[in-house]
């Protein structure tokens, strides 16, 4: 019975001191759409899993949450930014608007959803990655340049941290796109993952 009690004991020690860890690495949100959200893939299979084993195998001493939410607008980002400003994370990765451009929603309207959780993020003083997408062909090249230029302005005025394009390092790869063509699969996720860590280092601070 000591025994057994002791297990017990050294048990729930080693349960809550893995979570007094975790809940002494600063946070990094990945705030965003189905993209973020892991839609069609299995448990550990997003890109904000890959990224926190990449940090982990780096060194980088984060704790990855996942605020994706599949279908979220720009719209729904304003509406849900202030949960995710809550969590108090050092950066967040926003990644929003595809669903805007799929759905042909006014780009006036999706700039300026953006331009207010940008300037929220910044007004808490948390570092942002900016991480964009663009459409397919047949919405016509002025309506897509007009949508992919809104991540550019941004990242100039809110002085982020981008990456314009998500998927630039895996639209050339095969088996990185679900049969929809729009969803990333588990290796397009971790592909996905490599792309934004690049563009994060700047922002981390690698625990010694």
């Amino acid at each position: 019975m000591d025994v057994r009690r002791a297990f017990i004991v050294s048990l729930c020690v080693l349960f809550f001191g893995l979570r007094l860890v975790a809940a002494d690495r600063p946070i990094l949100v990945c705030f965003g759409d189905s993209i973020t959200a892991g839609y069609g893939l299995g448990a550990g299979e997003s890109y904000p899993d890959a990224l926190q084993r990449d940090l982990d195998k780096l060194g980088y001493h984060f704790s990855v949450e996942n605020m994706g939410t599949s279908g979220a607008t720009t719209k729904d980002a304003v509406a849900r930014v202030r949960a995710v400003v809550s969590l108090q994370p050092a950066i967040a990765v926003v990644e929003f608007g595809g669903n805007d451009g799929l759905r042909g929603l006014p780009l006036d309207q999706t700039r300026h959803n953006l331009d207010s959780v940008l300037a929220t993020f910044e007004g808490a003083h948390i570092r942002v990655l900016l991480a964009g997408i663009t459409l397919p062909p047949n919405y016509g090249p002025e309506y897509i340049h007009q949508f992919d230029q809104i991540f550019i302005d941004l990242a100039a005025k809110h002085h982020v941290v981008a990456v314009p394009m998500i998927y630039m390092d895996l639209v050339k790869e095969p088996g990185t796109i679900q049969a929809d063509g729009i969803h990333p699969t588990a290796k397009g996720s971790e592909i996905i993952a490599r792309t934004l860590l690049t563009a994060l280092k700047p922002l981390l601070r690698k625990s010694r």
